[in-house]
């Protein structure tokens, strides 16, 4: 199935690894030139030539904290013609009310929520001008199925489909179009992390990761967590001329866990 993606610009935020990263290898491997933005600037580099090597496709990296708001406005402007922004950055720490300072949610919510908001004012407003354009906003699925013991980001996701959706009902009067994505349990780098922060207390060794892995995968869907290429077709399909009558729309990438009955 030809996407349409070939000769499309693509702006993929939080794209020097996990999610992003793979969005950007999967819009580049559909013929799309990609902007990629993260705070890292080493990795970033790094991304860019890899993508460049495989793919042979134009990359621009961007190293930028979009946690402030000013970052954010001049990422927009700079990358103002893209066709496609993909809202990717961010991670939200667990903890439940009483264990996360203000500070630290602050901080979390600037650069996920808040930076969401900032960034896609600017990118809307040029595709709004222009009547063409799609902004696929990465979530997650605690936004759907809400926990206390990780309120900052299940209430923060909260927000974010919201917005998606609200905006994605307003978009179409302008030729733009609004999408999200619900990732649920993915193996990226960051989970891979908490596996092995989890190995480590429960066995002592952060390196017997894939035990924990291969019991938590028992109680999932299908057996076994996502992977990072199934969210990236996903979000390049919702980005293409192929889904051009959906907008407004969250779709979850979960295997069935939020609509699973819990124990």
């Amino acid at each position: 199935m030809d996407l349409e993606l070939r000769g499309k610009s693509v702006l993929i935020t939080g794209a020097s690894k996990g999610l992003g990263l793979a969005c950007a290898h999967g819009f580049a491997a559909e013929g799309a030139s990609v902007h990629i933005a993260a705070r890292s600037k080493a990795a970033l580099e790094a991304a860019a030539a890899d993508i460049r090597k495989k793919h042979k496709v134009e990359v621009t990296a961007h190293a930028v904290d979009l946690g402030v708001t000013e970052n954010a406005v001049a990422l927009g402007q700079a990358c103002g013609n893209v066709d496609v922004l993909v809202n990717n950055a961010g991670a939200i720490p667990q903890g439940t009310l009483r264990q996360l300072s203000d500070e630290k949610w602050r901080q979390a919510w600037d650069l996920k929520v808040f930076g969401y908001f900032n960034l896609t004012r600017e990118i809307y407003r040029r595709m709004c001008e222009r009547g063409s354009g799609v902004i696929v906003n990465v979530i997650g699925a605690a936004g759907e199925n809400h926990r206390a013991s990780y309120i900052a980001g299940t209430t923060g996701n909260a927000s974010l489909i919201a917005f998606t959706r609200a905006l994605g009902g307003e978009s179409v009067d302008h030729g733009v179009r609004v999408v999200g994505v619900n990732p649920g349990r993915i193996l990226t780098e960051r989970q891979v992390d908490h596996i092995q922060d989890r190995a480590e207390k429960e066995l002592g060794d952060r390196g017997r990761w894939k035990e924990i892995l291969a019991k938590m995968s028992e109680k999932l869907p299908f057996k076994r967590t996502g992977n990072p290429s199934e969210v990236s077709d996903l979000v390049c399909y919702l980005a293409s001329a192929r889904a051009s009558y959906i907008s407004g729309t969250v779709v979850a990438i979960d295997g069935g866990a939020s609509t699973r009955p819990r124990a």
